[in-house]
């Protein structure tokens, strides 16, 4: 049974996300997450300026004059939402933890693909797979989605991304649209990173908390590593410990973004503290508008 206020915010969540959608974003969705091809529809009648490839000699021969060939975009995709569990995903320095905007956000492209009849499926994992939902239709579904992010017990503690992508690449076998939602936390995923890509359209959203970039000068403070279970004591207002904090997170940023650039992946960068709304905006635009140059 849920408790009352988990069942809260799940709702506020779908309401809220729910809002979004309809106010923002279904059709940029559409127009960037193209369907998987083209699929017969019907014939007619041929008229003049049809392109002579796409008549119908048989339906031509029957009828004793010219008919083409209509074909429709095969629309419905599949959208797969990769959710990090891991302990890193309880940090947040501000109003929600990694975890909760994890939630938001797979709530989020959920509904937008439920807007585009999509059906929608999600692996959870820590450092290894913890539970699979099937990709389905309906706000039922959607629900039920949001409920196994919010309240899933992982059993485990670490992150290990691989092991997520292996099972992606194992259980879709057609090719989707996959979400991976961590704060990457790990190392040595550029193989699984690249074998994933080519059969999916992958896409690494990070989720960031400012803290781990900049602390404020409070003194000593006793850090928890909840997925190596081990602590350390830092002087937040030691300008090296600053520094080195500041020199790392950018560093690990640097190294991230080449990896995505060299396994062509794309990115999406959210912070705990901001609206995660505009920054999925900006990358759609961005997206729609490199197809458009493509073309």
């Amino acid at each position: 049974m849920l408790s009352k206020e988990l069942l809260k915010k799940i709702k506020l969540i779908q309401l809220h996300t729910e809002r979004l959608t309809n106010a923002v974003l279904a059709g940029e969705y559409e127009s960037v997450f193209k369907g998987r091809g083209i699929e017969f529809d019907e014939v007619r009648e041929y008229i003049p300026g049809d392109m002579v490839r796409s008549i119908d000699w048989n339906v031509t021969a029957r009828m004793g004059h010219p008919f083409v060939k209509i074909y429709k975009e095969e629309r419905e995709l599949t959208i797969m939402l990769l959710v990090d569990l891991s302990y890193s995903g309880r940090f947040g320095s501000q109003e929600k933890l990694k975890n909760e905007v994890a939630a938001e956000l797979a709530a989020f492209f959920a509904y937008l693909a439920i807007k585009n009849n999509d059906k929608v499926g999600a692996i959870l994992f820590t450092d290894r797979v913890e539970k699979y939902i099937p990709p389905k239709k309906g706000k039922a579904h959607i629900f039920q989605v949001i409920k196994e992010i919010l309240s899933f017990t992982p059993q485990h503690k670490r992150t290990h991304i691989p092991s997520a992508l292996e099972y992606l690449l194992h259980v879709v076998k057609k090719k989707s649209i996959a979400f991976l939602i961590s704060d990457f936390q790990d190392k040595n995923y550029d193989r699984l990173l690249r074998l994933a890509s080519k059969r999916h359209d992958l896409i690494a959203v990070t989720i960031e908390d400012q803290r781990e970039i900049a602390m404020p000068k409070i003194g000593l403070v006793e850090l928890f590593d909840g997925e190596r279970e081990d602590s350390i004591v830092i002087d937040t207002h030691d300008p090296r410990f600053q520094k080195m904090l500041q020199e790392k997170a950018y560093e690990r940023k640097r190294i991230f973004k080449e990896l995505l650039r060299q396994t062509k992946v794309d990115g999406i960068t959210i912070q705990t503290h901001g609206n995660y709304v505009e920054p999925v905006i900006e990358f759609f635009r961005k997206r729609e508008s490199r197809a458009y140059q493509l073309s």
